[in-house]
């Protein structure tokens, strides 16, 4: 029976498991260098840790489109694995909250992304990272924390108690953006405000309005991608929340009430299962869904 080896690969941390064996943990992706040889890298640690395996299961976060297989199976030639399944994170994290029913999931960490997926079509929505995407996460949150901190620092916006957490961090304000672009994990840095901005809701009117806005942008993207997934009539649609930034009740309340304004009967189905789990089910999704589509696989011909 073959050994498989699973990745779940994210903005924040990678983690990997083998079956009876503890997880393990190891640096994130970083999306703005190539995602495939850090890929390969985390799998050799993987096997550098857990011992040999025969195939490798992967749903990482920032995967580009031409990215196969194939060519993943190549630069882990010499390390004895003969398959490799490979999925944007939008597919692992849907099946870890829906397995294989329609509906829509949104996954919101450091990131985020949205996937819709109906009886023919399948709707990936966001997911375009940090610089140009990612609205409602984790990011885009301690992002508009920090942008509201220092408004207030300049006199162009209301003072905020997020001020006093920051300082902490960065006793020299004017020297605060210096110091997040020399930082090479200035994603996840700039994400953990989050937990901050989330718990100063309740006191804090400019984080609560962020959190607010936030519910609603992950919200934006849950519905465009039932319309584009051709489940606009449907009634009591199931909406999958996946990921730590829906343990923030502002944030998963805010996110809920704008689906029922569109869905007043919308399932709303917090995830229990971890990611890794979405992960481990890759190489058994039927091949008449939709989702079958988008998790491409190599095997090594003898």
């Amino acid at each position: 029976m073959s050994r498989v080896l699973s990745l779940d690969a994210g903005q924040t941390r990678c983690r990997l498991a083998v079956p009876d064996c503890e997880v393990i943990e190891t640096a994130p992706i970083i999306t703005d260098h190539p995602v495939l040889p850090q890929l390969a890298a985390r799998v050799r640690q993987g096997i550098a840790d857990f011992g040999a395996v025969d195939e490798v299961a992967i749903g990482s976060t920032g995967l580009p489109v031409d990215a196969t297989a194939a060519e993943l199976l190549k630069l882990l030639a010499g390390n004895g694995i003969s398959g490799v399944w490979l999925a944007h994170d939008s597919i692992t994290n849907y099946l870890a909250s829906l397995g294989i029913r329609r509906g829509v999931m949104v996954a919101a960490g450091t990131g985020v992304v949205t996937l819709a997926v109906g009886a023919r079509d399948l709707a990936r929505v966001d997911g375009w990272g940090y610089l140009i995407g990612d609205a409602g996460s984790g990011y885009w949150i301690g992002r508009a924390g920090l942008d509201a901190v220092m408004r207030a620092f300049d006199g162009r916006g209301s003072a905020t108690a997020l001020t006093q957490v920051v300082v902490a961090d960065f006793p020299d304000l004017p020297n605060l953006y210096l110091s997040l672009q020399n930082d090479q994990g200035r994603v996840a840095r700039i994400a953990s405000y989050a937990r901050a901005i989330t718990d100063l809701a309740v006191s804090d009117e400019i984080c609560r309005q962020i959190c607010l806005a936030a519910g609603r942008e992950l919200a934006t993207s849950a519905l465009a991608g039932l319309k584009q997934a051709g489940l606009s009539h449907a009634t009591a649609i199931p909406v999958g929340l996946n990921g730590r930034l829906f343990g923030a009740a502002i944030v998963r309340d805010s996110f809920c009430a704008s689906v029922r304004e569109w869905y007043p009967d919308a399932e709303f189905i917090d995830s229990h299962a971890s990611s890794l789990t979405g992960v481990g089910l890759l190489p058994s999704v039927p091949a008449e869904m939709p989702l079958a589509q988008q998790i491409d696989s190599a095997t090594l011909i003898q």
